[in-house]
């Protein structure tokens, strides 16, 4: 995953941190804006919003694009990535904050995040792009052990098995990515993805000390989840 995911990175961050963009004319101005759209309509829904004292993590944060938005408004954001390209460029976009720690992920687990650190932890278009649901159910067990008693986790998963089939690409897009004019990887397990299944899904946050509270699926591929860990 790292290696995928640091090629994508060097290829065109803003393109697959967020692929809405234009992958041969990117608009940075809108990357950064929608981040905050995105965030707040996640909220939103789900009916929840860090406050202003509260360490939040940002699970797969890419070059920032939702780390922005959550400096903006709370006391600490800790930006994890398993690539390390895109902290990197997640650093350097981001350089006038100073309430946000980068930290490089393992791929399958937060650490070197401490037990009960956070207050919150957000995920949005992470977790459909992993090819192994297994490891997906580990991350949401992880985000229990990390989370403060009270604390609360929202994020995105897929539960639309379509989207991740495989799907052979027309040789004239095969041929333009390896031109550099579309983006490359779009039939990579590591870029397709895979679902996950709801009730595996609550079984993994109550292993993790949590329970779903929520649940909000607008279409089955940005199904949106709020789970909270007990206050014992």
């Amino acid at each position: 995953m790292q290696r995928f995911w640091d090629e994508r990175a060097r290829e065109n961050p803003w393109y697959f941190v967020d692929n809405r963009q234009d992958y041969a004319r990117p608009d940075p101005e809108r990357f950064w804006a929608e981040g905050a759209h995105d965030l707040d309509y996640m909220f939103e829904l789900l009916g929840v919003r860090p406050r202003g004292d509260e360490v939040v993590l940002d699970l797969g944060c890419g070059v920032g694009r939702l780390t922005r938005a959550l400096a903006a408004s709370t006391a600490e954001v800790v930006g994890m990535d398993v690539s390390q390209e895109m902290l990197a460029r997640a650093a350097e976009h981001n350089s006038h904050l100073d309430n946000v720690r980068w930290v490089h992920g393992d791929g399958s687990s937060l650490r070197p995040l401490d037990d009960a650190s956070v207050d919150a932890c957000v995920s949005v278009v992470v977790f459909q792009h992993i090819p192994d649901p297994g490891i997906t159910l580990g991350y949401l067990r992880e985000m229990g052990r990390v989370l403060r008693p009270g604390g609360w986790a929202a994020f995105q998963v897929s539960t639309d098995p379509r989207i991740h089939e495989s799907r052979r690409r027309p040789l004239r897009e095969r041929l333009r990515a390896l031109a550099g004019r579309s983006p490359r990887g779009q039939d990579d397990p590591r870029w397709r993805g895979s679902v996950v299944d709801l009730d595996d899904v609550r079984a993994a946050c109550a292993d993790g000390g949590m329970t779903v509270e929520r649940v909000a699926a607008p279409n089955p591929q940005f199904c949106l989840v709020l789970a909270r860990r007990g206050s014992g």
